[in-house]
């Protein structure tokens, strides 16, 4: 039993020789419990983070700022580790005075090379903390190609991403998302007005053309309410109406436009209202005398 004791003591203090710092063998094995540590504590982070918003059934949690600020604790994680580690190495200390020497130089080095970055990440936090929009948002944003509506699917340490109707991903930094107009479709009430704009000739019944709209509106499974159908303009061509209605987002206006655009016109045409288009008379002159006129678009 003496000799097993004895034993197991060498062989336990044989390994915390190994491990220790000041070898080349102990710096590679605290190195390697150090990264081991790092990757267990990110997955507990992540783990909690998911149960905690799968149990928030009240949604009281903000998803955003939660999953914004989850990946910020991953950086502290992994900052930390490489303190402790640094700490733990003796050698390290001997480098202390001369990274010491160059933490001026190298500051303003990275602090130039990294502007965009650490803006994107200040204008991340200033997203998370005064709340213009959260995660499922509908945005409607201005970019260099047009204006572009989306929800809002994920927000990282650098950057926005919204998926518009079609599947498309806009990705936004985070600073020009920040500095940019945008409508929030989702915030407060998500209710919107669908307008939907037509016209008809002169000679058509206004009160007529009127009624199948907003008859073509009430039968629409999507409409909540509909609102008016006012004359906006008298053209040089055509009378102008729009028809207003109310649905329950922007997504859903969307699809209702469309619809009774296609709608009213099936209709007019079936009931023979005309909805005017361009068209010019040409008089072709002749030697003899002047042509009858023709009608082209």
């Amino acid at each position: 039993m003496e000799q097993i004791l004895a034993r197991f003591w060498a062989a336990l203090k044989h390994g915390v020789a190994l491990i220790h710092p000041d070898s080349p063998t102990g710096a590679l094995i605290l190195l390697g419990l150090f990264a081991l540590l790092g990757i267990l504590l990110s997955k507990l982070l992540r783990h909690g983070l998911r149960l905690l918003l799968e149990r928030d059934r009240a949604q009281r949690i903000d998803r955003l700022a939660a999953t914004f600020l989850g990946k910020i604790g991953h950086i502290f994680i992994w900052v930390f580790m490489v303190m402790l580690y640094a700490h733990a190495i003796p050698e390290l200390h001997k480098l202390g005075s001369a990274l010491l020497a160059s933490v001026s130089i190298a500051s303003v080095v990275i602090g130039l090379a990294a502007q965009s970055t650490l803006a994107n990440l200040v204008a991340g936090l200033s997203l998370i903390f005064y709340k213009p929009f959260r995660l499922g948002d509908r945005l409607e944003v201005t970019v260099p190609g047009g204006v572009e509506t989306g929800v809002v699917e994920a927000v990282s340490l650098g950057y926005t991403i919204l998926q518009t109707y079609d599947n498309r991903r806009v990705v936004l930094s985070n600073s020009t998302i920040l500095n940019t107009v945008m409508i929030n479709h989702t915030s407060g009430n998500p209710r919107v007005m669908a307008v939907v704009p037509f016209s008809i000739g002169f000679g058509a019944d206004i009160d007529t053309a009127r009624g199948i709209a907003m008859s073509l509106a009430r039968d629409h499974v999507d409409v909540q309410e509909v609102v008016s159908c006012p004359v906006t303009a008298l053209s040089s061509s055509s009378v102008d109406l729009e028809l207003w209605v109310w649905c329950r987002d922007a997504g859903v206006a969307k699809g209702v436009r469309f619809d009774l655009l296609e709608a009213i016109k099936k209709r007019f045409d079936a009931m023979g209202i005309e909805i005017p288009f361009a068209y010019q008379n040409i008089v072709i002159k002749s030697g003899t005398g002047v042509a009858s006129p023709k009608e082209s678009e």
